[in-house]
C-alpha cells in the first residue's frame, strides 16, 4: 500500500473512532460508524488492489491544489528534474505539474517530468550498466530535491526519486552504495542548477504558464538562459 493510501486510512479510522465515541452523545446511529468503515475499506482495497494506490495519489493532490505555495513547490521540483536531464542528454518527453493532469495523459496519476528511459534500459536488459549512465540518471532523479533545497532551504517531496535511486542499485546488486549515490546526485544537481540559474529561471516561467514541451525546450536556449 502506497504511503499516501495509508495515510488517508488513518484518517479514516481516527474519524470512525471519534464518531463511534461523540456519536451517542449527538444522537448518531451506531450504523453509521460501521456504514462509514465498510465504505473506507472498500475504497481503500480497491485503490490499492485495482488502481495501485493512485486514487489515494488523487485524492491528496486535489487537496494540494488549492495551496499556491505548494504549487510553487512543485512547479520548481519539477523543473529542477527537466533543467539537469536536459543538461545531461537525457530527453525529456513531457512535464505535469498534478496527479490529475498526469493520468490524462497516461502516466499513471502522478505527475512530474517524463524521460526517455530506453538507453538505461537497454542497458540492463543486457545485464550491464556504465557508471557514466548510473551517474547520470542518479543526477537527474535528485535534481527535483536539489531544487527545492536552493530555492527553500529544505525539501518536502522526492521519496520516489530516492526510491528509484535504490531500486536502481538493487538492481545492480550493490544497495550498499545508493544513500552515497543519492547523496552525490543531490550535489551534482544543485550545481548544475546553479552554474545554469538563468536557463532553470526561464524554465520554470515556461512550466508556469502550462506551456508546451516544445516551448520549455525552447525556453533552454533564449540568449540568457544556457
Amino acid at each position: 500500500m502506497s504511503q499516501t493510501t495509508l495515510n488517508i486510512t488513518a484518517i479514516a479510522i481516527f474519524t470512525i473512532t471519534m464518531t463511534s465515541l461523540v456519536g451517542p452523545l449527538l444522537g448518531v446511529s451506531p450504523a453509521v460508524p460501521a456504514l462509514i468503515a465498510a465504505v473506507m475499506l472498500a475504497a481503500a482495497t480497491v485503490d490499492r488492489f485495482g488502481w495501485e494506490g493512485r486514487g489515494g495519489t488523487l485524492l491528496v493532490d486535489w487537496f494540494s491544489q488549492f495551496s499556491p505555495d505548494h504549487r510553487q513547490r512543485v512547479l520548481h521540483h519539477e523543473a529542477g528534474h527537466f533543467l539537469v536531464a536536459h543538461l545531461m542528454d537525457i530527453p525529456v518527453t513531457g512535464y505535469t505539474l498534478n496527479a490529475w493532469d498526469a493520468l490524462r495523459q497516461g502516466q499513471g496519476g502522478r505527475g512530474g517530468v517524463a524521460f526517455d528511459t530506453q538507453e538505461v534500459e537497454g542497458h540492463l536488459k543486457r545485464g550491464t550498466l556504465p557508471v557514466s549512465v548510473v551517474e547520470r540518471y542518479n543526477a537527474v532523479w535528485m535534481a527535483g530535491i536539489a531544487a527545492e533545497q536552493l530555492i527553500y532551504g529544505n525539501a518536502q517531496g522526492g521519496g520516489d526519486d530516492c526510491q528509484n535511486v535504490r531500486q536502481l542499485w538493487q538492481q545492480l546488486g550493490q544497495p550498499g552504495d545508493a544513500e552515497t549515490r543519492i547523496r552525490w546526485g543531490a550535489l551534482k544537481a544543485k550545481t548544475l542548477i546553479e552554474a545554469n540559474r538563468p536557463a532553470y529561471d526561464a524554465l520554470v516561467s515556461a512550466m508556469d504558464g502550462d506551456e508546451s514541451l516544445e516551448s520549455c525546450l525552447a525556453a533552454l536556449k533564449t540568449p540568457n538562459a544556457a
